[in-house]
C-alpha cells in the first residue's frame, strides 16, 4: 500500500511545523490506493497523479496504519475542536496507542488556530485543506465569486490522502460514537475468509468492501439506490471501508456534494464488491440523522432547532441535483434505445390507423385481438383466461395463447382511450427499448465498467436480427426486459448473500414473465442451464460452491412462483380448449446457412435469400451474418483465459447446434444428419417449442462478448490497436444493423361492420361467418371484431387450439367442410357442383358454428363465392352497404 499523502503546490503560511497540512484541490486530488484486485488497480491507475502525491518537506511520514478516520469539517463547524481533543484518547482505547494503529484525517476549508494546535500536538492527526472553487459562468469562464467545496470533494480528498488498511468515515461532531466502530468491524471480519478479505474460502460470502451504519438519507435511498440493490440506507455518514476499495471508489467518483454516497457505493457494487449494513442503536441513529449537512450549504452550527430542517432541505436539493447528474448517463442510454426502437417502428407510428406491418402475416391482427379481448373480458368482469369471441362454438383458451396478460391488463386504460393498435405499437416500441436497457444494466453490473460498451452489448442483445424479425408481430419474443432481471437474481443466488430475498424475488420475476411469455422463459431457462453446465466444466470449484445457494434459492423461487401461477397453468394445460403439443412441421429448425446469412431487415440482408432459409418472415431466428459470428469467435480466442468467456462460448455453440432441429440437412447435398434437438424434442414443453428459436439465445451471448471486447479495446494504451479493434467491431455490426420495418395499407373494415348494421343479423350467442372464415392465412375478420368492440362472435379464427382425439395443438379452429370449400374457391379452385349432400353439409356446419349470418365482403372472386353460397343455402343474399349477407340463424327458412 502506498503511504504518500496528497499535497498541493502551495504551502500554508505559518503551518510548516504542523505535520500533514496539505493543500488539495477537490478537482485535482489523486489516488494513493494500491489494489488487491484488478478493478481496484485500474481505478487507482486512472486517478493516479504522481506529481500531486509528494509529501511536504519537513513532515515525516508515519507509514501505513490500521485505520484512517476521515472527517470533513466545514468552515464554521466548531464541533471539530472538541472532536480533535477527545477522539485521540478514544481511538487509543479502542485501537491502540501505537503510531501505526490509527490516523485522523481532517479535511478543512480554513483551519483555525485551535485545529492547527491540535494537529501540532498529535502527529497522528493530519489536516487536508480544500481550496474554495471559482464559480463557473454560463460562458464556461470562472467568475470572481468563490464557492466552498462540497461534502463529496472533502470526502474524496480525505479518503485519497488516507493510508489505512481500513477507512472510517464520520462527521465533525462524532454524532455516531466511535464505540460503534466495533460493530462495523465485526461484520467486516466475520465472513469466513482465508486471510485477506479478497480471498474468501470456497462457498463463503466475500468480505464486505464497505459496512454502513444504518442512519441515512431517505433521498439517496429513494433515488440513488437503483445501482445498489437490497440496501435501505446508503449514506456514508458513518461507514467503514476496506482501504483499497475506498480509495479506488472515491478516486473514481465525480460528484462534489452529498450524493457522492450513492456514487461510491454504486461503484463498489458494480465492481463486484459486497456492501453490508449494520443497524445502529436508536440513540446513535437519532444523533447521526440530526446533522448530515453538506459543507456547501451549512453555515455556523446553531443550537436552534429551526436551523437543522433548513440545512437538511438544502442538502436534499443538492443531493437530488447530483443524483440526477449521476444517473444522466443511464438516462442517455435509455433515450438512445428508445430512439432506435422508434426508428425500427417508424412506419407503424406514422399512420396507426391505416398501417399494417407488411411482414407480420396475420400476427398483428391476432395480437391486437388479444389486446381487445383481454380488455373486453376484464372490463366486463369475465374470465380473462377464456373466451367464446372466436372459435365458435368451442371458444379459445387464452392462457394457452400468447395473450401477454402481464402487459395487456395493466395497459387496459391505454386501450380504452386510444385503441388496440396504439397498445400494440407501445408494447413493441417500449418493450424493445426496455429489453435493451435491462440487458445493458445486467452487462454493466456484472461484466464491464464502460457505460457505452455495455450499451452496445445491450443494443445487440435486443436489436439482433432475430429480435427484429419477431418484432413484426411477436411481442412476446421482443418484450424480454424481465429475462435479464431473472438472470441477475440467479447470479446473486450463486453468491449466497441473501438467498431468501433473492429466491423470493426470482419467484416473483418468473411468475410475471409467465404472464408475458412462457416460451421465451423456457428458452432462456434452457440457455441458463447450458451456461451453468459450461461453468461446471470451466470452473468446477466455483460452480460447486454456488450450487447449494442456487439450489436453495431456486426451491424458494418455486415455492413463491407456483401458488401465483397454479390456477392459470392448470387452466392452460387441463382447462377447456387445452392442447398437448403444437405441430410445426418438419422444417422448424434453422438451416446451417441461416447462421451466416443476413436477415431480410438487416442492412446487408437479401429478403429473398432469408425467405428461402426460414419458416416465414417472422421466424428468421438466426441470420447473425458471418462477420458477427467471426467477431464473436475472435473475442473468444482473444479472451479465452476468462472463465466467463469460455462459458459463453460453450453456451452459444450449443444453442446454435440445438437450433438446427432434430434433423440437419447438409447444404448442397442430399445428406441429412441427426441433430442434438432429438434428445429433448419429446420432453414435456419442449415438444411445443419451435427449435429454430433457440438460436435467439446467441443474441445476448454475442451482445456480452461485444461489450467485453469494446470494454477492453477502449482501454488499450496504443491508439493503433484501439483503432483496429473498433474497426473490427464496426465491420461485424454494420451488416446486421436493423432497417425500419416495412408497412402496407391495412385492409379496410367493411361498412357493414363499422356502421353497426351487423346488429340486425346476428343475435346474442350467435356467430358471424365471414367469407372466407378467418384462419392463420387470412384473419382480417379479427380486426372487424375489434372495431365492433367484440359485439359479435366469430366462426373460425386464428389461435392455438386442440385438434382430434389426441388434442394435438394446431393453428386456428378445427376445419370444417364448408370452411375448406370457401377457402379453396377464394384462392382459385373451381366451385364444385352443388349437390344435396353439399347443401346438407353446409347446413350442418352452420348449425355447428351457431351461425346467425354469412357475410361476403367485396374481394377477389366474390362473384364465384356469392353464387356458390347462394346455391348451398338455396336463396339469394341481401346487399347491405358493401357486403352480401345471408340470414342463417334459427327460424330462417
Amino acid at each position: 500500500m502506498s503511504a504518500d499523502s496528497a499535497s498541493g503546490a502551495d504551502s500554508v503560511s505559518g503551518a510548516e511545523n504542523v505535520r500533514g497540512l496539505d493543500n488539495v484541490s477537490g478537482a485535482d486530488s489523486a489516488d494513493s490506493a494500491s489494489s488487491a484486485d484488478s478493478a481496484v488497480r485500474e481505478a487507482r491507475e486512472v486517478r493516479a497523479d504522481p506529481a500531486a502525491r509528494t509529501t511536504r518537506a519537513g513532515t515525516p511520514w508515519l507509514g501505513a496504519v490500521g485505520l484512517s478516520v476521515v472527517i470533513p469539517a466545514p468552515a464554521g463547524d466548531d464541533r471539530i475542536r472538541e472532536t480533535l481533543t477527545n477522539a485521540p484518547g478514544r481511538l487509543d482505547a479502542l485501537l491502540g496507542a501505537g503510531p501505526g494503529d490509527w490516523e485522523l484525517v481532517v479535511v478543512v476549508d480554513d483551519p483555525a488556530g485551535a485545529v492547527l494546535a491540535a494537529a501540532a500536538v498529535e502527529p497522528r492527526i493530519r489536516l487536508i485543506r480544500l481550496d474554495e472553487q471559482p464559480d463557473e459562468q454560463p460562458d464556461g469562464k470562472t467568475g470572481g465569486h468563490r464557492r466552498r467545496p462540497g461534502k463529496g470533494a472533502a470526502l474524496r480528498a480525505g479518503v485519497l490522502a488516507s493510508a489505512g488498511r481500513r477507512v472510517l468515515i464520520t462527521d465533525a461532531g462524532l454524532t455516531t460514537p466511535l464505540d460503534e466502530l466495533a460493530r462495523l468491524e465485526r461484520v467486516m471480519d466475520q465472513t469466513g475468509e482465508r486471510g485477506r478479505s479478497l480471498d474468501p474460502a470456497p462457498g463463503a460470502s466475500p468480505a464486505p468492501a464497505a459496512v454502513l451504519g444504518r442512519s441515512g438519507s431517505r433521498l439517496v435511498r429513494a433515488v440513488g439506490m437503483p445501482g445498489i440493490p437490497g440496501f435501505r440506507a446508503d449514506t456514508c455518514g458513518f461507514a467503514l471501508f476496506d482501504g483499497d476499495h475506498a480509495r479506488a471508489a472515491f478516486g473514481a467518483s465525480t460528484l462534489d456534494g452529498p450524493a457522492i454516497d450513492a456514487e461510491v457505493l454504486r461503484w463498489i457494487r458494480r465492481q463486484g464488491g459486497h456492501v453490508a449494513e449494520v443497524r445502529l442503536p436508536r440513540a446513535a441513529r437519532t444523533a447521526a440523522t440530526a446533522d448530515t449537512a453538506d459543507p456547501r450549504t451549512a453555515g455556523p452550527v446553531r443550537p436552534e432547532r429551526t436551523a437543522r430542517p433548513r440545512r437538511r432541505a438544502g442538502e436534499r436539493r443538492l443531493a437530488l441535483r447530483e443524483l440526477l447528474r449521476l444517473n444522466a448517463g443511464g438516462l442517455a442510454v435509455a433515450a438512445a434505445f428508445l430512439v432506435l426502437s422508434l426508428y425500427v417502428f417508424q412506419g407503424l407510428w406514422a399512420d396507426l390507423d391505416g398501417s399494417y406491418l407488411a411482414d407480420a402475416l396475420q400476427d398483428q391482427n391476432q395480437w391486437e385481438w388479444f389486446v381487445g379481448v383481454t380488455t373486453d373480458n376484464v372490463t366486463h368482469l369475465r374470465n380473462p383466461l377464456f373466451t367464446f369471441a372466436q372459435g365458435m362454438p368451442d371458444g379459445v383458451n387464452l392462457m394457452a395463447n400468447a395473450t401477454m396478460l402481464g402487459l395487456n391488463v395493466p395497459l387496459i386504460p391505454v386501450t380504452l382511450l386510444f385503441g388496440e393498435t396504439v397498445t400494440f405499437a407501445l408494447v413493441l416500441t417500449l418493450g424493445m427499448a426496455a429489453s435493451a436497457w435491462t440487458w445493458y444494466w445486467l452487462i454493466r453490473r456484472w461484466l464491464v465498467r464502460g457505460r457505452w460498451a455495455a450499451a452496445a452489448g445491450g443494443a445487440l442483445a435486443a436489436f439482433a436480427p432475430p429480435m427484429v424479425s419477431h418484432a413484426n408481430g411477436h411481442p412476446n419474443f421482443v418484450v424480454l426486459f424481465m429475462i435479464p432481471l431473472i438472470i441477475d437474481r440467479a447470479m446473486r443466488l450463486c453468491g449466497g448473500r441473501n438467498v431468501t430475498r433473492d429466491g423470493v424475488l426470482l419467484g416473483l420475476f418468473a411468475a410475471y414473465q409467465i404472464f408475458i411469455g412462457e416460451e421465451p422463459l423456457l428458452i432462456a431457462a434452457l440457455g441458463m442451464l447450458v451456461y451453468c453446465l459450461a461453468c461446471l466444466l470451466v470452473d468446477r470449484r466455483r460452480a460447486l460452491a454456488a450450487a447449494r445457494p442456487l439450489g436453495t434459492g431456486l426451491a424458494i423461487a418455486l415455492a413463491v412462483c407456483l401458488p401465483l401461477v397454479a390456477v392459470p397453468l392448470f387452466w392452460q394445460f387441463s382447462g377447456p380448449q387445452s392442447y398437448h403439443a403444437i405441430l410445426h412441421g418438419d422444417n422448424a429448425g434453422n438451416s446451417p446457412r441461416a447462421l451466416i446469412e443476413y436477415a431480410g431487415r438487416s442492412l446487408f440482408g437479401d429478403p429473398e435469400t432469408a425467405a428461402r432459409l426460414s419458416l416465414n418472415t417472422t421466424e428468421q431466428n438466426a441470420f447473425y451474418g458471418w462477420p458477427l459470428l467471426a467477431f464473436g469467435v475472435a473475442v473468444c480466442v482473444w479472451q479465452w483465459r476468462s472463465r466467463t468467456v469460455r462459458a459463453l462460448a460453450i453456451t452459444g455453440c450449443v444453442a446454435l447446434l440445438l437450433s438446427l432441429g432434430p434433423w440437419v440437412p447438409v447444404p448442397r447435398t442430399e445428406t441429412v444428419l441427426p441433430g442434438p434437438w432429438r434428445l429433448i424434442v419429446e420432453l414435456p414443453l419442449f415438444e411445443s417449442v419451435i427449435e429454430g428459436r433457440v438460436a435467439m439465445v446467441c443474441a445476448p451471448v454475442l451482445g456480452i462478448l461485444l461489450a467485453l471486447a469494446l470494454d477492453r479495446i477502449v482501454r488499450m494504451r496504443t491508439r493503433e490497436l484501439r483503432t483496429i479493434g473498433l474497426l473490427g467491431a464496426a465491420a461485424a455490426l454494420i451488416p446486421v444493423l436493423p432497417l425500419p420495418l416495412t408497412v402496407r395499407d391495412r385492409a379496410p373494415v367493411p361498412a357493414f361492420i363499422t356502421s353497426g348494421s351487423w346488429k340486425d343479423y346476428v343475435k346474442d350467442g350467435e356467430a358471424l361467418v365471414p367469407v372466407p372464415l378467418p384462419d392463420p392465412g387470412q384473419a382480417d375478420a379479427l380486426h372487424w371484431q375489434v372495431e365492433a368492440d367484440f359485439g359479435f362472435r366469430l366462426a373460425g379464427g386464428y389461435f392455438n387450439g386442440p385438434w382430434g382425439p389426441d388434442r394435438i395443438g394446431i393453428y386456428g379452429a378445427t376445419p370444417r367442410h364448408l370452411s375448406n370449400l370457401l377457402r379453396d374457391v377464394r384462392y382459385g379452385a373451381q366451385p364444385p357442383e352443388v349437390t344435396p349432400s353439399w347443401q346438407a353439409q353446409a347446413r350442418q356446419d352452420l348449425e355447428y358454428w351457431k351461425a346467425g349470418a354469412v357475410v361476403l365482403p367485396v374481394q377477389e372472386r366474390d362473384t364465384q363465392l356469392r353464387d356458390l353460397i347462394s346455391a348451398l343455402l338455396g336463396r339469394t343474399p341481401e346487399k347491405v352497404l358493401d357486403a352480401w349477407v345471408w340470414r342463417v340463424g334459427p327460424g330462417t327458412p
